[in-house]
């Protein structure tokens, strides 16, 4: 290990990945997979595709975490980027993160070890910043109410990131304790200047909402299609892994496009996306990648009054897209 090894703290991700540079980063992340797949052997000529190897999750036996491990390369002017860490619902109540990690960035010419940051922070900041991205890819234009469902550090930090890309006027929050869900409110009325308030259940939150962001790690539906208004664009992205489902079926049933972040992971982790193949609501063809969106190779709304479904599960790609503007950002500020 060299002595100019770079260690960002929490606090210091947090400085330079800014909301702007957080989406920039998951921008390019997307358009890199969408110019023609990641990890494809057979297209040795495009140097400029991601390297996306599988991901592991792994549910512990012991009790209910999970662990996971990443591993990415976004270009050939970038290192490998490793993430390790630990989804741990019961955190939730003590007032903690749910997910702990730590990233890990080598040198793109010699694999030497380039950078070591707090991955908690990370994906946080990167997640949200990623369902900005599929907001503003698939949602209208005019979309400008918000219906969060969970008010821990990753809705908040989801609605912040959606008002960098959308005229947000209203955001309604719902989770399942009371008082989470009327301090996010006010904390996000205080913070986005904007009208913010707490509900008592999560179908007045949804209903009437153009924009729906479920940010927990419910493993029974908490978003039923039937809520949904014409034109609204959900975005889930605690329906992580086969076992946990955010939205019912009538989700996926109503929803004129879905959307993952990469088909084949979502093929084996999205719990709603697995279901939905299993029953014959979908078939692998209709899934459509984040990406393709994004470069034009497909479409995901067609018109206003579309219901457009997003299920992110985390990809490698967007650690180290993120990973890598944080290690130029600290780079240009001499750290």
């Amino acid at each position: 290990m060299t002595d100019d090894v770079l260690f960002l703290s929490r606090d210091q991700v947090t400085a330079l990945l800014d909301p702007d540079t957080a989406i920039a980063s998951q921008r390019a992340a997307f358009a890199a997979l969408g110019a023609g797949g990641a990890g494809a052997p057979d297209l040795p000529d495009l140097p400029d595709l991601p390297d996306l190897p599988g991901k592991i999750m792994h549910p512990s036996r012991f009790d209910d975490s999970v662990v996971f491990a990443y591993v990415s390369r976004l270009s050939r002017d970038t290192g490998a980027v490793a993430k390790f860490g630990s989804v741990n619902p019961g955190n939730a109540a003590a007032g903690l993160p749910t997910i702990h990690a730590v990233i890990t960035a080598l040198d793109p010419v010699t694999g030497e070890l380039a950078a070591v940051m707090d991955g908690t922070a990370v994906t946080t900041l990167r997640t949200a910043a990623a369902s900005a991205v599929a907001f503003d890819a698939l949602s209208t234009a005019d979309s400008a109410e918000l219906a969060l469902i969970g008010s821990g550090t990753q809705a908040l930090a989801h609605a912040r990131a959606v008002a960098r890309v959308r005229n947000l006027k209203s955001v309604r929050v719902w989770s399942p304790t009371p008082e989470r869900r009327a301090r996010a409110a006010e904390h996000l009325a205080a913070e986005l200047g904007i009208a913010a308030e707490a509900t008592d259940t999560p179908q007045e939150a949804v209903s009437g909402a153009s924009m729906v962001a479920t940010c927990t790690l419910s493993t029974t539906p908490v978003v039923h299609g039937a809520w949904l208004a014409p034109g609204c664009t959900v975005v889930s992205v605690g329906s992580f892994e086969p076992t946990r489902n955010e939205v019912d079926a009538e989700v996926l049933r109503r929803a004129a496009a879905v959307v993952v972040d990469d088909p084949e992971t979502a093929t084996e982790h999205a719990g709603p996306v697995i279901d939905a193949l299993r029953d014959r609501l979908l078939t692998r063809e209709n899934l459509i990648g984040l990406g393709d969106v994004i470069t034009g190779a497909r479409t995901g709304r067609t018109g206003p009054d579309d219901i457009v479904f997003y299920n992110s599960v985390g990809l490698g790609v967007q650690d180290a897209a993120a990973a890598w503007a944080l290690v130029r950002a600290a780079r240009g500020e001499g750290r």
